[in-house]
């Protein structure tokens, strides 16, 4: 758990960096085609304050992107007291608690550590699980709240959130950007590129997250509870829940399972190449193989 700890720090400082420096880059080339140097320091500065901006609102534009809303105790008890005890378990702060309108079972960690970390889960989650099943979900967001996955999870939302905003917005200025009101060539085909490049750029970054966080936040969530089948049979339960309304490629990665919904046959096989989930399973598989042992 302290290497993925570690890890994660690590990772959440580069992946900032290298997206100041993409987007300086970007202001750079932006800037040579179209005679305005000055790009270089609008786009660079602007990336590196709103790099800073993302480290400490990330969790809060996840949230919001969910539409989650927080909770206190007196409005869902057993929910928040089962935090309250894996909180204790788990030898970390209590995280602010949100629900998300939304028939879809599913559940998300996010915050920039541990005393400012918050779990959200869904009302489908709450309706369809029984208790122990609900709590191996929960210990499983704790999980990533002790490993420090929200971080690096909450950052990515942000980032490929931004990074698909700037392909469009240039791409539209690059339609009008002549002297005479005509497309210029070459932004325009900048502008292009940047749309062909920005889902892959995402996507990448997103894959940044090793798959491996969810397996290990499995594990350490049958360490919290002493019971595999509980998480097992919360997986199966979501496994088979319908895409959730509200979300995004951007946010997808936060879930315990892809909200977005997964395809079948050899469409569905090749998305799960690129998911950054791994097949739900394989993790079942590996918490059966936790309970015969545990």
């Amino acid at each position: 758990m302290y290497t993925a700890v570690s890890s994660n720090k690590r990772k959440t400082v580069l992946l900032m960096a290298l997206f100041v420096a993409f987007i300086a880059t970007l202001g750079y080339v932006v800037g040579v085609i179209s005679d305005s140097p000055g790009l270089l320091y609008f786009f660079g500065i602007g990336a590196l304050v709103y790099s800073i901006v993302t480290y400490f609102l990330s969790a809060k534009i996840a949230l919001g992107m969910s539409g989650a809303r927080e909770i206190k105790k007196s409005q869902a008890p057993e929910l928040y007291r089962l935090v309250e005890n894996l909180s204790i378990t788990a030898g970390l702060p209590m995280p602010k608690v949100y629900i998300i309108e939304d028939s879809s079972p599913n559940a998300f960690a996010t915050g920039r550590d541990p005393k400012h970390a918050a779990v959200a889960v869904t009302s489908g989650l709450l309706e369809r699980l029984e208790k122990d099943e609900l709590q191996g979900v929960l210990a499983h967001e704790m999980a990533h709240v002790g490993n420090y996955d929200i971080r690096l999870m909450s950052v990515v939302t942000a980032l490929v959130s931004i990074v698909s905003i700037i392909s469009d917005l240039l791409f539209r200025v690059s339609l009008f950007n002549g002297d005479d009101d005509s497309p210029n060539p070459l932004m325009l085909a900048v502008g292009i590129v940047l749309a062909i490049l920005a889902p892959l750029i995402a996507l990448v970054i997103q894959l940044a997250i090793s798959r491996r966080r969810e397996y290990l936040a499995d594990a350490t969530a049958v360490q919290l509870t002493r019971y595999p089948d509980g998480l097992a049979k919360a997986l199966e339960k979501i496994s088979h829940g319908e895409p959730m309304h509200r979300t995004s490629s951007a946010t997808a990665h936060l879930y315990i399972a892809n909200p977005l919904g997964g395809g079948k046959g050899i469409g569905g096989a090749v998305a799960g190449l690129f998911s950054t989930h791994p097949p739900i399973e394989d993790r079942v598989a590996r918490l059966r193989q936790m309970g015969d042992v545990v």
